[in-house]
């Protein structure tokens, strides 16, 4: 379930904001509580509010006092918005480099990929 490459408190992070991406935690939705998220996945409850906090200091949650956390408007577009940005820095230029490497054909790969294409 949890992988020893980085903090738990980020991976828990990065499922809530797949979550998201997914559409299954839209905008004014709750998010499950700490304790009830602790007690789930066996976490200690710092973890789970350190993974939470971060989501607040990113503005794609919101703490209302005494209901809980729940994600904010706006927050899919500026997470789609980082993620994008992200991917081209740090992702794509792997990947051309890959593709470039194999020898692969870049317009053939983006026909293989189309709806309907026998690959």
């Amino acid at each position: 379930m949890w992988n020893d490459n980085a903090p738990i408190y980020r991976q828990l992070k990065e499922r809530v904001i797949g979550m998201m991406l997914d559409g299954l935690l839209k905008p004014g939705d709750a998010l499950p509580s700490v304790r009830q998220v602790a007690a789930d996945y066996q976490l200690n409850p710092i973890t789970v509010s350190r993974a939470y906090q971060e989501l607040v200091d990113e503005t794609l949650v919101e703490k209302r006092r005494g209901m809980g956390m729940y994600v904010t408007e706006g927050a899919v577009e500026k997470l789609l918005a980082s993620e994008r940005e992200r991917f081209l820095r740090e992702e794509w230029p792997a990947m051309v480099e890959r593709i470039r490497r194999l020898g692969l054909d870049m317009e053939k790969l983006l026909r293989a990929t189309q709806p309907g294409s026998a690959g």
